[in-house]
């Protein structure tokens, strides 16, 4: 038995079970696991006898969604999470409450801005024009939902969100020097049997091969150069010699990251992601021209980052708990 706990038990089919009654959490997985029981059933009997969701008075529609209008602040965040079965919710959640009591603003099934919106609405006109802020990702739902529900509040893209693009436009670049080698890899085998020889992998001088090098950088991508570990900054110097193409992307990435980090005053952000876009025209690489123009589509929502340096962060955090 659990050591110093009181216990409370109850029976399911003439078994009985021992729950933990304080105030330490225990999963129903580990004490399903300590009392050999089955945790679904365990599982089953918490939610239809223990826990009032029989008789919860938002059970008929709460799988559509539920809303708190008691618990709007000045600042929100917007987003979309996968619940369920892949399901995807909007979420609405206030800065101010930290994650804890009162962060849930609204939790709707779907991410079509007319339902979200009809919805929202029922909030009181009083309460929704007392939010100043709203913070969201680069989605045009997101936008519209914040734009009609909150008429009052300054809209802040996320910076998450556009970093996130570069990274992915850096990886891009990597992933297709992969395929590349692995191709070029095939071909040499096929022309090594062809001459009945035994092919041999070049190895670099940190040990590893051509494609175990690109897919190993995939983690130091993500990094800055100063947080390279002793081995990511080995791999990191045969990747940039071998492919200048990936060293010139991650160097606009870090610039990028660099001007959100340090950049506290909005015209010199506005002056500097404008350098910023005249170095991504000079590269030629086609999917930073896409971050690029995306950028600049959504610059003055980006720039109000700048005010109040806000991000989606405590947005995201909060759904990595309810998912």
């Amino acid at each position: 038995m659990y050591s110093g706990l009181n216990l409370i038990k109850f029976e399911v089919s003439s078994l009985v079970f021992i729950v933990s009654a304080d105030n330490q959490a225990h999963s129903i997985k580990t004490i399903s696991s300590f009392y050999g029981i089955s945790a679904n059933k365990l599982r089953r009997y918490y939610r239809n006898k223990l826990s009032g969701f029989q008789e919860w008075a938002h059970r008929e529609n709460a799988q559509e969604g539920l809303i708190f209008p008691q618990n709007i602040g000045s600042s929100l965040s917007i987003d979309e999470t996968s619940l369920s079965h892949g399901e995807l919710y909007t979420v609405v959640t206030n800065k101010e409450a930290h994650g804890k009591k009162g962060t849930i603003v609204a939790i709707l099934k779907g991410t079509k801005s007319d339902s979200i919106i009809s919805v929202l609405q029922q909030i009181p006109l009083r309460l929704r024009n007392k939010v100043q802020e709203i913070t969201l990702d680069l989605a045009g739902n997101m936008g519209i939902i914040a734009k009609t529900c909150f008429a009052n509040a300054v809209q802040v893209i996320d910076r998450f969100h556009v970093q996130q693009l570069a990274t992915q436009a850096l990886q891009e670049i990597r992933i297709k020097h992969r395929w590349q080698a692995i191709e070029e890899e095939n071909k040499a085998i096929e022309d090594a049997k062809k001459r009945k020889e035994t092919y041999t992998s070049e190895i670099l001088s940190n040990g590893d091969t051509i494609k175990q090098m690109l897919a190993r950088s995939r983690y130091l991508l993500y990094k800055s150069e100063h947080k390279w570990t002793i081995e990511q900054k080995q791999r990191g110097s045969l990747l940039f010699e071998r492919y200048t193409d990936i060293q010139k992307a991650y160097k606009l990435c870090q610039e990028l990251s660099w001007i959100f980090n340090t950049t506290v005053d909005k015209i010199y952000a506005f002056t500097r992601l404008a350098k910023w876009a005249e170095k991504v025209d000079q590269a030629g690489f086609k999917s930073f021209n896409t971050v690029s123009r995306t950028i600049d589509t959504h610059h003055k929502k980006i720039l109000n980052y700048f005010d109040n340096r806000s991000t989606n962060a405590s947005a995201e955090s909060f759904n990595a708990k309810i998912t």
